[in-house]
């Protein structure tokens, strides 16, 4: 994908956000039951970095529970920043991830977080590049024996999501120039919109995973009706 394409998808995506993020954070008042699984691993003396930390109910919940270690969240949205900015305990910054480095803002440090979450994030972020780059960051800014914890939305297992797809003609991208598994989907609470996302394989995951010489060392689908509505994975260091 050439990078004039790759920044008009995430053009398309900050427009949905900064426009529709709190009718969004209002859709997202529950944690899903894979985000739950997850939450019952993590120990009360483990620090979190949770990248695209939306309205910050991950780490609310955590900190509820009595959590000890440090725990930030970072998103470029500020609609949804706004609402995670209300939780006492818990730190939250505007970062664009897409620009994500292990210096970036000198936010932190490398080799300084437990665990990094990127739930439902990792699929708004265009062309391989650029995701290798935010993972290379992660591996980085993972303690040795910390984890990297993702899930990534599967809306093809869904056939009322499906009937969202949209045809790129409406936001003037020439199909021919993305990746495939790449969709246009719209979205119909408050107001009409359209945002971008990625429908990742477990096997192209793996393949990320490897180029950035990580592993993966977990995997199970969760969440929707038909419970397979999210892929979750647990990464480590190689």
């Amino acid at each position: 994908m050439n990078s004039t394409t790759a920044q008009r998808l995430l053009e398309i995506n900050r427009e949905f956000y900064n426009r529709f993020g709190d009718q969004f954070s209002a859709t997202r008042q529950r944690l899903q039951p894979g985000v739950r699984k997850i939450l019952e691993t993590i120990q009360a003396d483990v620090s979190v970095l949770d990248l695209g930390c939306g309205n910050g109910h991950f780490l609310r919940e955590l900190n509820r529970r009595g959590h000890k270690a440090a725990l930030l969240g970072v998103d470029f949205s500020l609609p949804l920043l706004r609402d995670a900015e209300s939780a006492p305990g818990v730190e939250f910054r505007e970062v664009d991830l897409s620009q994500l480095t292990v210096d970036s803002g000198r936010w932190t440090v490398e080799n300084s977080w437990d665990a990094i979450t990127m739930f439902a994030t990792l699929h708004h972020i265009p062309s391989t590049e650029m995701r290798l780059n935010i993972l290379q960051t992660v591996k980085k800014l993972l303690k040795p024996n910390g984890k990297f914890i993702l899930s990534n939305w599967q809306f093809l297992n869904s056939e009322k999501l499906k009937s969202r797809i949209q045809s790129w003609d409406k936001v003037g991208i020439n199909a021919n120039d993305l990746d495939q598994g790449d969709y246009l989907l719209d979205w119909r609470s408050g107001g009409e919109g359209l945002r971008y996302a990625h429908q990742f394989s477990a096997e192209e995951l793996l393949g990320l995973a490897e180029q950035a010489e990580m592993r993966v060392t977990d995997s199970f689908s969760s969440d929707g009706d038909g419970g397979n509505l999210g892929l979750y994975q647990i990464w480590e260091k190689s």
